[in-house]
């Protein structure tokens, strides 16, 4: 299976676009600034726009409709966009997938089209990538190019954050923007809201560099919670922290099976970064081994740091034993509390 990386596709679509593109991962602030490229790329002349980029949400969408947008020629140009949307890969059940994989098919006739299927960042397992894609993964890619979005590391983020405050004309230092992420979050969405925001706040009181107190004053903090945190907190036996980002979980109404296949994964990498590093491996070489970013090797590695010994083999099999309850049987939340109240 081919995967290419945001960068790649940015080229292709300028220059040699393919049929089909499979858009998933984590960031979807970044999946619709891909998209929005493509428009400008693909449709210049927005006259033209209502004949060559076609929309399709998971509400409106069926293997038929998907063809008969895949049909008609473009008008005035080579190509045309048709963009699909909306669909939870994770809950799609395997006789759907296959009427779509059917309909994918159908690119390879109709070669003037590039086609976009955009999953949010909860709704499509990979696998653990990339010598282990899921199996949806797998067979969206017989007939897509898999486009992976990774939340960007901390320098290219605040290199980002800069930017964009420059963009609204309004001057920050390297170090303010570590700020901003710390107290805002890392969510690429939220981020561009609240720098817009403190954006025209400043420039509506004839200032450009705004200070930590305007930063307080003006934007919301935000509190994050992700799979690593999660699985900290069970490993560490922080037992009320661990409820809280399941309570989190529950409110935004993740998979309870999501949720723990993504802390495994985290104890996986753990558990493969305590082995290496215990042969003699630097951080630089765990990262390249385990295709994971330097940074968040340090966080792994600061957390092994943290716990005590034999607490990470016991939580993976706690896991384990939690993964086998749910498939089991219909639990739910209450096998994750389980396993939290466990360790």
């Amino acid at each position: 299976m081919e995967l290419i990386r945001e960068s790649d596709f940015r080229k292709e679509i300028k220059t040699a676009p393919r049929p089909g593109y499979l858009f998933f991962g984590e960031e979807d602030y970044l999946k619709a600034f891909a998209v929005h490229t493509a428009e400008e790329t693909l449709c210049p002349d927005s006259t033209y726009a209502f004949f060559n980029v076609m929309k399709l949400d998971a509400l409106d969408f069926t293997p038929s409709r998907l063809l008969d947008a895949l049909m008609p020629m473009p008008m005035m140009t080579e190509r045309k966009l048709v963009l699909l949307t909306g669909l939870n890969f994770n809950t799609m059940r395997p006789n759907e997938l296959d009427e779509l994989c059917g309909a994918l098919a159908a690119l390879a006739q109709y070669d003037y089209n590039v086609l976009i299927v955009k999953a949010a960042a909860d709704c499509l397992d990979p696998g653990y990538l990339p010598k282990r894609p899921s199996s949806t993964l797998n067979k969206l890619a017989q007939h897509l190019t898999p486009v992976q979005f990774e939340a960007p590391p901390p320098a290219k983020l605040s290199a980002w954050v800069k930017k964009h405050f420059a963009h609204n004309g309004v001057a920050v230092s390297a170090p303010f923007c570590v700020q901003m992420i710390d107290y805002c979050g890392r969510n690429m969405y939220q981020l561009a809201n609240e720098i817009d925001k403190l954006s025209f706040y400043m420039l509506s009181h004839g200032r450009t560099e705004p200070t930590e107190t305007d930063l307080h004053l003006v934007c919301t903090p935000v509190t994050e919670y992700d799979a690593f945190a999660f699985a900290n907190a069970v490993m560490e036996g922080r037992q009320q922290t661990a409820l809280d980002i399941l309570a989190d979980y529950r409110f935004r109404r993740v998979e309870p099976l999501m949720i723990l296949g993504d802390v495994i994964r985290v104890f996986c990498d753990m558990e493969s970064i305590y082995a290496m590093q215990a042969d003699g491996a630097t951080a630089q070489e765990i990262a390249s081994a385990l295709k994971l970013h330097e940074y968040r090797v340090g966080l792994y590695q600061k957390s092994l740091r943290q716990a005590q010994q034999g607490r990470l083999r016991h939580a993976l099999d706690a896991c384990i034993a939690a993964d086998a309850a749910l498939k089991l049987s219909p639990q739910g939340y209450t096998a994750l509390e389980k396993l939290i109240c466990s360790i």
